[in-house]
């Protein structure tokens, strides 16, 4: 088939591998050709147990303090607080216990099959040795914040992901730059990250066009699919068509979908980070410092701080002062840190209310596939995305029920 991607960020280029090696003609399109900001910008780390959703139980009462900080882990800029209150509703009514638990399985079972579609990958795109299977630390300042998060541990260990408790002191023991801070850790053996994950959305776009890709840039305004193909309305005024669509735009997708008459509920959740390329300290792995919702990874270009949750839209200018309050956190807890010299940096990550990506076709439509809203998730799940995106053509996406990822859950 003749196939359109739409998006030349880490899922989009997943999928357009996924597709080329099931012997499709492939084209991607992008607005920038380097792919969203969020896919080589994240923080590097391979969350496989990440499977409790952003929504639980008793969040609504930790979000006034949040929101109350002007640079703490929550942000909603006033001028796009009306925008965004239906997505706000969904996402407080997906914090029921029995969503939780359904979120939680749906999430599960894209993530205990993700080393199995992501080391091939990473083996075809020369990146092998770039995935680092050292787990992670998640981390705690008070007992009592490690126990209120014991239904978590709980719930992962019943799918398969297990853990280790430490005391403050055995964390130090792995990583001896924490400060004495830390109370109480857990670390996660089944977590990685990564050398640096602009290498892999560079090798991915290299492998493409090793294989006769080519690569467009052009705003896709529109799409209108048809009973034998789709035409694509760009944003100058042009037009192209394809056999099939898939659409992997990331945080711009909610557009495109709602160009085909679907619903969507897709927000941009800006995520800020510094990275600093000489800091003065070594860690093995990613720690995630669960009180403050920030993470601290060690990538092959320096120490990457990174964190917060900011809901202003696609266009308002970035708040960089959250990347400097971001490098401040880390240094109480790391405090021979040396901030100095760090890039500063803004993604816009594509969440859904219910932290389930949405991959599938288009309801009733047929010709446009979508792969996008994979949240904090979208390195970890792109391979996964790509062999199910495949997989709806030729009808092998394994055990998987695709059905909890359908764009449909939005219209009800």
């Amino acid at each position: 088939m003749r196939i359109v991607v739409i998006g030349a960020g880490v899922v989009g280029l997943a999928c357009a591998r996924a597709l080329v090696r099931d012997g499709h003609s492939v084209r991607v399109i992008d607005r920038a050709l380097e792919g969203d900001r969020a896919s080589f910008g994240n923080a590097g780390g391979i969350a496989v147990s990440e499977i409790v959703p952003a929504s639980v139980p008793g969040l609504w009462k930790k979000v006034p303090r949040w929101l109350a900080d002007p640079l703490g882990p929550l942000a909603i800029r006033p001028a796009h607080a009306p925008r965004l209150a239906p997505w706000l509703r969904a996402f407080l009514a997906a914090g029921g216990p029995a969503q939780v638990e359904r979120i939680a399985a749906a999430l599960s079972a894209l993530n205990r099959r993700v080393y199995a579609d992501l080391e091939p990958l990473l083996a075809d795109i020369g990146c092998a040795g770039d995935l680092k299977r050292v787990g992670a630390l998640t981390l705690y300042e008070r007992e009592a914040a490690f126990d209120a998060d014991g239904w978590e541990r709980d719930l992962k260990k019943r799918h398969g992901f297990v853990h280790e408790s430490l005391t403050g002191e055995e964390a130090r023991e792995l990583e001896p730059a924490l400060s004495r801070r830390i109370a109480k850790a857990v670390f996660d053996p089944q977590w990685s990250i990564v050398a640096d994950p602009r290498r892999i959305v560079e090798g991915l776009a290299r492998w493409l066009r090793e294989h006769d890709v080519p690569f467009h840039q052009a705003e896709v305004a529109g799409l209108d699919p048809k009973l034998d193909r789709v035409t694509l309305a760009l944003g100058d005024g042009s037009v192209g068509d394809a056999d099939l669509v898939v659409v992997a735009a990331g945080a711009w997708s909610k557009r495109l979908a709602e160009s085909v008459g679907d619903r969507v509920l897709l927000e941009a959740e800006r995520g800020y980070n510094t990275t600093i390329p000489d800091p003065g300290v070594r860690l093995g792995r990613q720690l995630i410092f669960a009180e403050r919702k920030f993470v601290a990874t060690p990538l092959s270009i320096g120490l990457r701080v990174g964190g917060a949750a900011e809901f202003a839209g696609l266009d308002a200018p970035a708040n960089l002062a959250r990347s400097d309050r971001l490098a401040t956190l880390a240094k109480i807890y790391l405090p021979d840190l040396d901030a100095s010299g760090g890039t500063r940096w803004m993604g816009q990550r594509p969440s859904t209310p219910d932290s389930l990506p949405v991959i599938g076709w288009s309801p009733g439509k047929g010709r446009v596939i979508y792969a996008f809203g994979h949240g904090h998730l979208g390195l970890t799940q792109a391979a996964t995305t790509g062999a199910l995106v495949a997989g709806l053509l030729s009808g092998a996406t394994g055990d998987i029920d695709m059905e909890p990822y359908s764009i449909a859950r939005f219209a009800r």
